[in-house]
């Protein structure tokens, strides 16, 4: 599968889940809706796209249809879902239009985005409200406990709790149903950070309960970048603004939205590309192969190292987050001389991090990865620890 993407070769590439890496099908389609702009650009950007300048135009626009193609893919309804450019523009759209007054408190775990937690540190302080951190069971991970641990921590003055659906630097499959009944039951809206979900597990969105949810469409979903999306349940609609205010001011939730000025808007359009490759490739198929790989790579690297796995295969996707040897070091400093070396000088990509006084390995499976790929990691740690 391999060809199917453009990577540079020689390089063995563990970190799909970083950045993502689009398919050359979807670059190739991605440039031709480029090029259609380019052959009549103030009509496509203003008529076309959105039906926003001139007289009505039949259909939905160019825009709400990639979007209604999306919506079906995570089983929601396009009047529901709005293009974002990635998963954190979509978390701050919702904080910042929380109705936050002093005391009020915002809850999340301690295993969320870096960039999330700064989003929610920066709303808090904007309005004088707490933040409550949970700490996640880790690394031997027990959703049941995590879920008891969340519930503990709403009370009175919870204005929303934001959990991850799957955690990017620890790859954990969080129960966020199960969280999310907890915090309904208390009438606490809930905000859940999808960015690694679409392509890796199956969605369907409303039955979680959730009230809003965002993902990157770019990492797993095979978009280009930037494209991601927010969703929003009906009655929290109402209120939620776009990060970028503009022509769509007042005028809906769709409206706000989708409108926000000149932007090119290929990555969002070409989003229902991407989802037809998972399709055609078979993404149950894919799924079961990406999910496979890496949980096997995991146990035998988890073996060579002499190090363990906390958590069941039930807990993760399509990445697996385990300890190096000790050997290899416990600062950000060490991890960031392991990563650079191994890319630089052994051609190997792979993310890498600091927690808990050692260093972690994030391991990403994609179709176009094999076995012998996680064994060139395993070798190479091996020789520099």
């Amino acid at each position: 599968m391999l060809e199917q993407w453009a990577l540079e070769p020689g390089i063995t590439y563990l970190n799909h889940g970083t950045v993502g890496v689009p398919p050359r099908r979807v670059l190739a389609a991605q440039q031709a809706i480029r090029d259609e702009i380019e052959r009549q650009p103030s009509r496509f950007l203003l008529r076309d796209l959105g039906n926003w300048v001139g007289s009505p135009q039949s259909g939905p626009g160019r825009l709400r249809t990639a979007a209604e193609g999306v919506a079906a893919f995570v089983g929601a309804d396009g009047k529901d879902l709005v293009f974002v450019d990635n998963a954190t523009s979509g978390v701050n759209a919702v904080l910042r239009s929380l109705p936050l007054r002093p005391d009020d408190e915002i809850v999340l775990t301690d295993h969320s985005y870096g960039a999330v937690r700064n989003a929610v540190a920066f709303a808090a302080r904007e309005h004088g409200a707490r933040v409550v951190t949970v700490e996640v069971p880790y690394p031997s991970f027990d959703p049941e406990e995590l879920v008891e641990r969340v519930a503990s921590a709403l009370g009175p003055r919870t204005r929303l709790v934001l959990v991850d659906h799957i955690t990017s630097e620890t790859a954990l499959v969080l129960p966020v149903a199960a969280i999310a009944a907890r915090a309904r039951a208390l009438r606490v809206p809930v905000l859940v950070d999808g960015a690694h979900v679409p392509g890796v597990l199956p969605l369907d969105i409303p039955a979680l309960g959730v009230d809003y949810y965002t993902a990157n469409l770019h990492k797993w979903a095979h978009a280009p970048r930037s494209s991601a999306f927010l969703w929003a349940a009906p009655e929290r609609q109402s209120g939620l603004h776009a990060l970028v205010i503009s022509w769509g001011l007042d005028k809906g939730f769709l409206a706000e939205f989708d409108w926000v000025g000149t932007r090119d808007p290929s990555p969002w359009l070409a989003a229902p590309v991407g989802i037809a490759f998972l399709h055609d490739l078979g993404f149950e198929a894919g799924r079961a192969y990406n999910h496979g790989l890496a949980w096997e790579a995991a146990r035998g690297l988890a073996a060579r190292w002499g190090t363990s796995l906390g958590m069941d295969e039930a807990s993760v996707g399509s990445m697996v987050t385990l300890p190096l040897p000790e050997r290899a070091g416990s600062t950000r400093e060490d991890a960031v001389r392991l990563r650079d070396a191994l890319l630089f000088e052994d051609r190997i990509e792979v993310q890498m991090h600091a927690r808990q006084g050692r260093l972690w390995a994030r391991l990403s499976a994609q179709v176009y990865n094999e076995m012998d790929d996680f064994d060139r990691l395993g070798e190479a740690v091996a020789r520099r620890t």
